[in-house]
């Protein structure tokens, strides 16, 4: 056992490491040139997207725009815009906080793609839902030639929803819950298996309903929170904001004090935060009812600022200012202690709390999101007919998670959560003509009238 967690470990770290950074970014970076900087041109409209009100159409699709980004972000905002934030800190100073912005908004340009190749290359199942995701465009817009690279997406996908979808959460909400309340791991794991299996068995109209009441709800609470903290304490602000920009380029304060630590920590937690080429999200954003692909490739990159430019953000200031209350020291704590007593710390009594209820919302939403990208995987490798044994295998893997002890499973989900990028990078590039097409047909459309 010792000898495979020691090859795991080997495995995710070149699984994340350089190469596989600089294709997420670099497909980003790319885009956004093709793309003439759409996700900062277009981005007034696509929150109008989101929040807006749109004419009475009854476009095809399974939910609103506004219910798939739910989704989406229900998967996408979790325990990594908590305990992620505060490793990136701790490994690469406050300077990483810039690179997570940074990835931010080049990512924002990938998950406009991704949307735009979800809803273009999407199509009806036997039961008239819709299926759709890298997988789907990789064979539909590539050829069949490159199908086994959608297997293999599809594969890696699936592999990753019982660990980082589903286990990997639950445990984080278990230990979190025992250590804030005393309550056994496994009292925690009945209670959040039984909530899970409600909602999961129901399928992605019953996952999107609830992600489109706790998203919302989680989101605004733990900003709340953390704004609270930083109106009552703006005198370390400005400080806390020089800080992360002038670390980004010095490397000051990072493990080895040198400026690559910044950068690559605050990249590889970034993506693994926002998921921006991952291929998760996509999965989602084919199920949305939407009159054109790029519609709801605008709704997709929202995601990416919502959960990194104002989530992230908020923890990251936060953690950088009791940094600089603790004397520049994150005083030797990591991931969500960290997060937990930064907190704590700038709002004695609430603060702690915040965090707590905040990991297990974003976890729990988290395992509903996943049940929905891991379903679509399994269903394109084995067929409809799965769907139900899946659901009930990942149900399980909830219960499991609270009661296994998962030093393993982490490493197998961070790996294979990190493999699903390749096959999905590779599709962005290939297709990028398809998505620079779509937008210019978008555009040229509401010029004319013919769409809103």
């Amino acid at each position: 056992m010792q000898n495979l967690q020691s090859f795991m470990e080997t495995l995710s770290g070149l699984v994340w490491g350089p190469y596989m950074l600089v294709l997420i970014v670099g497909t980003g970076i790319f885009l956004t040139f093709r793309l003439l900087f759409w996700q900062f041109r277009m981005l007034p409209l696509a929150f109008k997207q989101v929040f807006g009100k749109h004419p009475d159409k009854k476009d095809s699709g399974d939910i609103s725009q506004f219910a798939s980004l739910m989704t989406a972000l229900s998967a996408t905002i979790g325990t990594g815009n908590i305990a992620g934030v505060a490793t990136a800190c701790v490994l690469g100073g406050p300077g990483a906080v810039f690179w997570m912005w940074m990835t931010a908004l080049f990512g924002m340009a990938t998950k406009y793609g991704e949307g735009v190749l979800a809803v273009k290359y999407r199509h009806k199942n036997e039961k008239g839902e819709m299926n759709g995701g890298p997988m789907y465009y990789i064979e539909r817009g590539l050829g069949s030639k490159w199908k086994w690279l959608a297997v293999l997406f599809a594969l890696f996908g699936t592999l990753a929803s019982f660990g980082i979808g589903s286990s990997v959460q639950s445990n984080t909400v278990a230990l979190a819950v025992e250590n804030s309340m005393g309550i056994e791991t496994w009292m925690t794991g009945v209670v959040i298996t039984a909530f899970s299996a409600l909602v999961i068995l129901g399928g992605i109209k019953t996952i999107s309903k609830a992600s489109s009441v706790i998203v919302p709800v989680m989101a605004i609470g733990y900003v709340a929170g953390g704004l609270v903290i930083i109106f009552n304490n703006l005198e370390l602000v400005a400080p806390a904001l020089k800080m992360i920009f002038t670390y980004a380029f010095t490397g000051e304060a990072a493990v080895g004090g040198a400026i690559g630590a910044a950068i690559r920590y605050g990249v590889a937690r970034g993506v693994f935060s926002n998921e921006a080429g991952m291929g998760s999200a996509p999965i989602a954003a084919a199920a949305a009812k939407t009159d054109h692909a790029a519609r709801q490739g605008l709704v997709s990159m929202t995601g990416t600022f919502i959960d990194t430019i104002i989530v992230c953000s908020i923890t990251g200031i936060v953690l950088v200012m009791g940094y600089i209350m603790a004397g520049n020291s994150f005083g030797g704590e990591t991931g969500a202690v960290l997060t937990i007593h930064a907190f704590d710390k700038l709002l004695p009594g609430v603060g702690g709390w915040v965090v707590t209820f905040g990991i297990i919302f974003f976890a729990y939403s988290t395992i509903l999101g996943w049940s929905y990208y891991g379903e679509k995987c399994c269903t394109y490798l084995l067929g409809e007919k799965y769907v139900l044994i899946y659901r009930l295998i990942y149900i399980a893997s909830v219960f499991i998670g609270c009661v296994a002890t998962l030093d393993l499973v982490w490493l197998f989900a961070d790996t294979f959560n990190g493999l699903m990028a390749a096959p999905n990078c590779i599709a962005l590039l290939l297709l990028s003509g398809i998505i620079a097409k779509e937008s210019k047909d978008f555009i040229a459309k509401r010029k004319s009238g013919e769409l809103y």
